[in-house]
């Protein structure tokens, strides 16, 4: 019979992904319901010595598998690894984050899983002992509960929504082989090329300050930048900025870009339009400044200043370093 809550916990570089934290916190609330262990499948190069810090956050056992092969991820060779081992130990629930990593491993592993996935999930709870999952549609009109019947249930769950409590465990390591051979895979990394800019990563901020078409062009961020540089911020942008060219597509929030979920969202000269708000709704606090008093981003917004970003923002800044 299927048993046990279990994540996949992401990791880059050596370090653990902040929202691995937040999976396991997850984990860990639905297994205190049912009764069970959490456990959590760390692969990887050089990743063992990770696993006291998933114990932090309540995991009761991590499955490692450390090796050179999963120094680089490819979807083959982690997925071969974590079915495999999910598999083995018929888990009742599996937990991902919906990450671009996580995005893609999800849909490898329904496959070899033979499972269903709630996807970009920002609530679980256990009803008649499965799990319902919680995930907006429509752009975040409506949510949808959906439950898995097939074993394991599986979801992915949407970054910086559920909170990282700590709840020390054993975290036990146990360490397994995959039995993977190099030869076998039909995919490896060439050539890393790593973003040299220092720059924070988008769905990896608790603080974000997002330019619009209200910016009127690409040279008008510096001011964005340098609040954010003061806020330990990071710098997005809505689709009307990105198509005009003044911000990359990896600057993007919204629909078609970066869903983020900051503690702090900050829309400069952005009218919230619904593909914008669906990828930063669930934001905790959003602040909204643009000149038009009907722009549709006051609606959602927590705060909102009816003026020009371009008097405002320099205010703020000036501001915030009284303060830091």
């Amino acid at each position: 019979m299927a048993k046990g809550v279990w994540i996949v916990a992401e990791q880059r570089g050596g370090a653990l992904r902040k929202v691995s934290f937040e999976i396991a916190s997850a984990a860990r609330k639905l297994a205190d319901e049912l009764g069970e262990e959490v456990s959590a499948v760390l692969v990887g190069s050089g990743v063992e010595g990770l696993a006291p810090e998933l114990a932090k956050y309540g995991v009761d056992k991590v499955y490692v598998a450390d090796d050179a092969i999963y120094a680089d991820y490819t979807t083959d060779a982690y997925s071969a690894a974590v079915a495999k081992v999910v598999k083995e130990n018929d888990a009742s629930i599996l937990l991902l984050a919906a990450s671009v990593q996580g995005k893609d491993l999800g849909a490898s592993l329904v496959g070899k899983l033979a499972t269903g996935m709630a996807s970009d999930c920002t609530e679980l709870k256990i009803a008649d002992g499965k799990m319902v999952a919680v995930r907006p549609m429509y752009a975040g009109k409506v949510f949808a509960e959906v439950v898995v019947d097939s074993y394991p249930q599986m979801a992915s769950l949407r970054p910086n929504v559920f909170a990282a409590v700590e709840k020390a465990k054993a975290g036990q390591v146990v360490k397994f082989d995959a039995g993977i051979a190099a030869g076998a895979l039909k995919t490896k990394v060439l050539e890393t090329q790593a973003d040299a800019s220092g720059k924070i990563e988008l769905t990896e901020a608790t603080c974000i300050i997002s330019g619009g078409r209200g910016m009127k062009g690409s040279d008008e961020y510096k001011i964005l930048e340098d609040l954010a540089g003061l806020l330990g911020a990071a710098v997005g942008a809505s689709r009307a900025a990105v198509d005009a060219g003044w911000k990359t597509q990896a600057d993007q929030v919204g629909q078609t870009g970066k869903v983020v979920a900051p503690n702090l969202y900050i829309a400069c000269g952005i009218s919230g339009a619904i593909q914008h708000l669906a990828g930063m709704s669930s934001s905790k606090y959003i602040v909204a400044i643009n000149k038009d008093e009907e722009a549709p981003i006051f609606a959602k917004a927590d705060y909102g200043i009816v003026d020009d970003l371009f008097k405002i923002v320099p205010e703020l800044t000036t501001a915030v370093k009284k303060i830091v």
